[in-house]
């Protein structure tokens, strides 16, 4: 699908995902994990994976539309366009001569452990990371959203993230980032609307272990306060979250669900957030959108991303309790 013809499909601010590290998701399960035999799986599945892509698929589960960037190469990276078209998802692709990776899930159905298997992509030519440049700068829009998420393939510089923040900037965009390490470093030291870290992707950037909630909030706040982001969005599993920003500091916990799989919650949480700004809601309202997508997302199987009917029923019960409480 061309640029022109994806323009039309926006119901809100635009949003453009960019994942240049994509993964083809394979998911299973065997009744036991072992070494030294063949391990019999049961049905499998295949998902288009990577963090700015997926961010890209729950958009458009809960209603919205974005434009995905990716990088793919060889039959692998195929079949992936093919999985995110088959979702109805705008796409641009920025070919590499690598094959895109795959990873493997396996869910141990004796124990109910999850074994995840992560490879590492190809490398990418200075041409090839330069192109994927160039396809963002020209494809952002005014006023919109540009979501850079997950990890950067081999060859892509650690700042590349950081690039992408000061296209953003120049473009009058916010730029949006849930990365770790380096790349996450250099993104903070050039500055972003909003970035999503994990407490241990935190906890790594400052170098404390941020195991008290005043140790979580002072951490997010204090992105805030350097100037490093707008917004901080620190994802604490089935502790909830904690959103920072000049305004205030909110904390909102997790509703009680039945963990599945965690595959996929942080970007379903990035994904409703992202989008509920997108569509003019308060940074409040989007933050419990996030909380109710990112716990619908571990109700679900493997690789299965979260559910829409599970994101508005879980976000009701939420605001059912808050006015309870009130």
């Amino acid at each position: 699908m061309g640029l022109t013809e994806a323009s039309s499909l926006w119901s809100s601010k635009p949003i453009l995902t960019l994942t240049m590290n994509p993964a083809l998701d394979v998911s299973t399960s065997t009744d036991l994990v072992y070494s030294g035999h063949k391990l019999r799986c049961g049905r499998s599945s295949l998902d288009p994976g990577g963090g700015g892509a997926n961010v890209a698929r729950v958009i458009q589960r809960l209603g919205g539309q974005a434009l995905a960037v990716f990088t793919a190469g060889g039959t692998t990276g195929d079949t992936y366009r093919r999985l995110m078209e088959a979702e109805g998802i705008p796409v641009l692709v920025a070919a590499v001569g690598g094959i895109t990776r795959q990873d493997v899930t396996v869910d141990e159905n004796s124990t109910g452990n999850q074994f995840r298997f992560v490879l590492e992509g190809p490398e990418l030519s200075e041409g090839e990371w330069r192109t994927c440049l160039k396809i963002v700068g020209r494809s952002i829009r005014a006023g919109g959203y540009v979501v850079a998420s997950g990890s950067l393939p081999p060859g892509v510089p650690e700042d590349f993230y950081a690039r992408v923040a000061r296209l953003a900037r120049e473009a009058d965009v916010r730029c949006v980032v849930d990365t770790s390490g380096p790349a996450l470093t250099e993104a903070l030291a050039e500055g972003v609307f909003l970035v999503k870290p994990s407490r241990r992707e935190l906890a790594e950037h400052v170098g404390a272990a941020l195991d008290s909630e005043q140790s979580q909030i002072d951490a997010a706040s204090s992105l805030i306060a350097e100037g490093r982001a707008d917004y901080a969005a620190l994802t604490l599993g089935e502790a909830g979250a904690v959103l920072a920003s000049k305004a205030s500091v909110i904390r909102l916990p997790t509703p009680s669900v039945k963990v599945v799989s965690t595959v996929g919650a942080g970007d379903s949480f990035l994904a409703a957030f992202v989008l509920r700004l997108a569509q003019g809601n308060t940074a409040e309202a989007a933050l419990r959108t996030a909380v109710a997508a990112g716990s619908a997302a571990v109700m679900s199987p493997a690789t299965e991303l979260c559910c829409r009917d599970d994101v508005e029923r879980l976000e009701a019960e939420m605001v059912a309790r808050a006015l309870a409480t009130n």
